[in-house]
């Protein structure tokens, strides 16, 4: 009895080895995590730009030497706003990237790939109940309205 017990125990950690692996060599769960180590990469890559190209451009016109260690004082209590600033030039920098070097394109791509026929301009709206009528009807089939027939 116990030998049994013993080998439905292995048999279902086997089944469950098996869903993990199924799980984790999906095409979805890999892209994912390409795309998140590629997203670090790229953050990281912006963030040297804006700490070592923009930010001493923006200090060279604000005068101060380093920009990320601007700080102002209220009532005894320090606002780091220099490094803030720093994190949404690198976010506006990051988005910008993404949209124009890869949701652009891919839009471009999609518009291209469209396989959907034309949208069918055969029907219009009833004005009474907003059902779709054909365009050359003069009264609503669901809410029986006079709508006349446009030509």
């Amino acid at each position: 009895m116990e030998h049994a017990s013993e080998r439905l125990r292995s048999l279902r950690r086997v089944s469950a080895l098996t869903d993990f692996k199924e799980f984790l060599l999906r095409g979805n769960v890999v892209d994912l995590a390409v795309g998140i180590v590629i997203g670090a990469a790229f953050g990281a890559v912006v963030t040297a730009l804006v700490a070592d190209l923009i930010t001493p451009l923006i200090a060279a016109i604000t005068g101060s030497h380093d920009f990320s260690s601007l700080t102002f004082t209220i009532h005894g209590s320090r606002f780091g706003y220099g490094d803030f600033i720093n994190k949404v030039i690198a976010f506006l920098l990051v988005a910008a990237a993404v949209f124009f070097l890869v949701v652009r394109p891919v839009n471009a791509l999609m518009a291209r790939r469209k396989t959907e026929p034309p949208i069918d301009e055969t029907v219009r709206a009833c004005p009474e109940c907003l059902s779709e009528i054909p365009i050359a009807a003069r009264r609503c089939a669901f809410c029986t309205t006079e709508v006349g027939a446009l030509t």
